[in-house]
């Protein structure tokens, strides 16, 4: 799939045309089936319009110079999806067929994923679906699993730009004991904050400290950066897991960085950020570099301003492998 690189659409806005569907009834979920990508019928009283009972993943599959399509960490992205349906009661899709949808949808579409930078950003979808408006403490006992996917294009198309940043160091992002389930009601309780600290602050994402301890934006995790060293939140249930923030913290060992997992504060974060780099991973963007912090009113520079070369090096490291272009030495990568 080719566009004019003038005209590409924002991402996640173009569907590819083909999706696939399974249902969970009867204590069982049924064989999937594929069909055009459009409007689904829901019941009006369906438990996920009402009572928030839905989880989704975000991955990406690559075009190879040979022609291949390769998904990146499929199996890791099942498995945290999985999990998000088990702390949400919801009916837990079968890791074998999910992964068979999510093939079955990229072959359907393979002429539509775009070549590098560009990917396929895969999007499993699981709702609770059972027609009881009285449920709002019991789990739902139906439930719809969709894949859809979306060719997206390159995310830094006019250069990597560094970001700014609000430190709300009072607001949860979440629930604590949600934190790590990959649901629609994390990122619309981190809407708020972010739209309002966009407003006053022209910030472009929100760095969630609750009490201080440094935590993650609204959809990204955080990692500090500098020479051989990283520091990033150790993992609990408070934020997402991210399968980036993995693949980047194991490639990085690999290369002889020193990588910490633990808890920091708000004060510490502001001297690394002195003379070190400070970064956002995900995805959408793989790792995008920070430029400044806003902290109570006033603006803490990140090293330069720009984005690092640590950052830079990460990153160019991680596409590498994704796109064929560096060896993939722990199988993460799925030909379809």
């Amino acid at each position: 799939m080719t566009t004019n690189p003038q005209a590409r659409p924002a991402f996640g806005t173009v569907l590819a045309d083909q999706m696939a569907i399974a249902h969970f009834r009867n204590g069982q979920w049924t064989a999937h089936e594929m069909r055009p990508t459009g409007p689904i019928e829901i019941h009006p009283a369906a438990h996920v319009l009402h009572y928030a009972s839905t989880c989704f993943e975000g991955f990406k599959a690559y075009r190879w110079a040979d022609g291949s399509v390769r998904v990146f960490r499929m199996d890791k992205h099942v498995e945290r999806m999985r999990q998000s349906a088990r702390l949400l009661v919801l009916p837990v899709p079968d890791a074998e067929q999910l992964s068979k949808m999510v093939l079955a949808t990229i072959d359907r579409v393979r002429d539509q994923v775009p070549e590098p930078p560009g990917a396929l950003y895969m999007r499993p979808m699981l709702y609770g679906t059972m027609p009881n408006i009285g449920a709002a403490s019991a789990p739902s006992n139906e439930a719809t699993l969709i894949v859809l996917a979306s060719p997206v294009w390159d995310y830094f198309a006019g250069g990597m730009k560094p970001l700014r940043i609000y430190v709300e160091d009072e607001k949860h992002r979440t629930a604590d004991h949600l934190g790590m389930v990959k649901t629609g009601g994390n990122y619309a309780a981190a809407m708020g904050p972010t739209l309002a600290a966009r407003d006053a602050h022209k910030v472009d994402q929100v760095l969630f400290c609750p009490g201080g301890s440094v935590q993650e934006t609204g959809a990204a995790n955080f990692l500090l950066l500098r020479d051989k060293h990283i520091l990033t939140r150790s993992l609990d249930s408070t934020f997402l897991h991210g399968v980036t923030r993995d693949s980047l913290l194991t490639m990085a060992r690999e290369m002889g960085f020193k990588v910490e997992e633990r808890v920091f504060d708000v004060a510490e974060m502001l001297e690394w950020v002195k003379t070190g780099e400070a970064a956002l991973s995900g995805t959408a963007a793989v790792l995008a570099g920070v430029g400044t912090l806003v902290h109570r009113g006033r603006e803490h520079r990140v090293g330069t301003g720009e984005v690092g070369p640590v950052t830079k090096q990460l990153r160019a490291a991680l596409v590498a492998i994704q796109t064929g272009d560096a060896p993939d030495t722990h199988g993460w990568l799925t030909r379809v």
